[in-house]
């Protein structure tokens, strides 16, 4: 008997289970605001604006929305679909899932980047949209030419590849988006860099990969694992999210900068929320089902930053992240530097000194800004991870390849 993940916590943790229920109320009031009418489609991001007029009470902003964005679109379909029809209604403007996700397809003709194009098609891979072979073509299309990729947008492909195998031969590209993972690493290090191969990023940061560079490979790994056996990938992904946790901060923070030859932390901020509670438990949970370790401490532990973050409490200015009645979680915690400066500096002294620190910049810039403004796929992922089925998958019976099926 299956159980959700939500479910699980509350014999876990029942004030973290708490915390979560709360999370997911708010990502399903939230997301309607989101929802673009008039273009059918999610905004890029709600944010808020100083200014007279519309602001809840209280408070010195008001929020809007601004642009739109396909690949939250397809990131918030990915979680939607986990609830029941008439709420899947109420979050993607009166379709369901399968429905909401057929106007992706309908959209990839135009779509130019690989990563979207990934996205749709695993949204239509586990909603079982019909249209999930044309949405592959189109993938297979973009990802033509045999050359470097963003690593996210790579994990993606195999991600949506994985999902597509019950129901379409992927064998082929299958494999190949899984050794083209697999061989971006440097040397035997656990950790995943920002691109898979030289010529997408300048070299001087060339050795600097952040915390989706880890979570988006590791969760396809584990999945391409939990559809069929593939020991190596999962072992690829049990170090990668072994090293992440290690790495941890102190009071659950997942940190955003890392050091790919090294496995160590370049720059911890910013502290994004989503990182806390939607992209790391998924992508963990994921590592846990397919058979791989149970990171559940450090899940909760990251979840438990939400309610009071540590940074702002010591700056004597605590500023809740979970905003119930608007609807939204503010996006992150970071350190208000102009430019990125601290980024910067730290990404340029660890390029000849891996592990410089250039302790003066914690001092002079500290976490103490909050980046007020939400983003849909951040309540997609969040849905995605707490109301997914715990529980080991077993692979389909199409995992052995096409001459299985014959």
């Amino acid at each position: 008997m299956t159980t959700t993940r939500l479910a699980a916590l509350a014999g876990e943790d029942p004030p973290l289970h708490a915390l979560a229920e709360r999370l997911l109320a708010v990502a399903e009031s939230g997301l309607p605001a989101m929802y673009r009418a008039d273009r059918d489609t999610f905004a890029f991001t709600r944010a808020a604006r100083t200014g007279s007029g519309g602001q809840p009470a209280g408070t010195p902003w008001h929020l809007e929305n601004r642009g739109t964005s396909l690949r939250y679109a397809a990131i918030t379909v990915l979680g939607a679909r986990l609830l029941p029809p008439e709420r899947q209604r109420a979050v993607l403007g009166g379709h369901t899932a399968e429905e909401f996700t057929g106007l992706l397809v309908r959209r990839l003709p135009e779509v130019t980047n690989l990563g979207d194009a990934a996205l749709v098609a695993w949204a239509a891979a586990e909603t079982g949209h019909p249209s999930l072979a044309g949405a592959l073509d189109r993938v297979a299309a973009l990802d033509e030419g045999g050359g470097p990729r963003y690593t996210v947008e790579a994990a993606w492909v195999l991600s949506a590849l994985a999902a597509a195998r019950a129901a379409v031969d992927v064998e082929r590209p299958l494999a190949a988006a899984r050794d083209r993972l697999l061989r971006s690493r440097t040397g035997a290090g656990p950790l995943f860099p920002h691109a898979t191969g030289p010529g997408l990023v300048p070299w001087y940061r060339a050795h600097i990969s952040c915390f989706a560079d880890q979570t988006y490979p590791l969760q396809a790994l584990a999945r391409l694992h939990a559809g069929g056996h593939d020991p190596q990938a999962l072992a690829a992904a049990d170090a990668c999210a072994a090293r992440i946790c290690a790495l941890q901060g102190e009071a659950g923070q997942w940190w955003w900068h890392y050091d790919a030859r090294t496995g160590s932390v370049v720059e911890g901020y910013p502290v994004y929320s989503v990182h806390q509670h939607a992209m790391a438990p998924t992508a963990l949970f994921d590592l846990a089902d397919a058979g791989g370790t149970d990171f559940g401490e450090a899940v909760r532990r990251g979840l438990s930053w939400m309610a009071e973050p540590p940074e702002l409490a010591a700056a004597g200015r605590p500023e809740p992240l979970i905003l119930d009645e608007a609807g939204v979680t503010w996006r992150k915690v970071y350190r208000g530097d102009p430019a990125k400066a601290v980024r910067a500096a730290r990404g340029l002294a660890t390029r000849p000194l891996p592990g410089a620190r250039l302790g003066v910049l914690d001092r002079v810039y500290r976490p103490t800004a909050v980046d007020r403004e939400c983003r849909p796929y951040e309540f997609g992922w969040m849905l995605h991870a707490w109301l997914a089925p715990q529980g080991v998958r077993r692979p389909h019976a199409s995992a052995a390849g096409p001459e299985a099926r014959r």
